[in-house]
């Protein structure tokens, strides 16, 4: 992740929905709570809430999403997205980019 990428937030743990967009604030850097490992972390800040909330229900079901690793790779914290599941996720929260 780089400095002014932008980002989906999503709540992993109740909701499992994308809920905004936020910005990367400074390029990933070592993560000073890890004590071992490669551990890495960025800044991110708040950009703007989606109107609608994507479940991740409907992301299972679109065809243009239903490969994300998020779909497949349930654990994982953070991992890319091509652009045009990133748009399309963005449309279905109701935010233009």
């Amino acid at each position: 992740m780089e400095k002014n990428d932008l980002v989906l937030f999503y709540h992993s743990v109740t909701d499992k929905c994308v809920v905004g967009l936020a910005c990367v604030e400074n390029a990933a850097y070592p993560d000073p709570t890890a004590d071992d490992g490669d551990w890495s972390c960025v800044d991110i800040v708040p950009v703007r809430a989606f109107p609608k909330h994507v479940s991740l229900d409907q992301i299972k079901r679109d065809p243009l999403l239903k490969e994300l690793p998020l779909v497949r790779q349930a654990r994982l914290s953070v991992m890319p997205i091509e652009g045009t599941q990133f748009a399309r996720i963005c449309k279905l929260g109701q935010v233009d980019l």
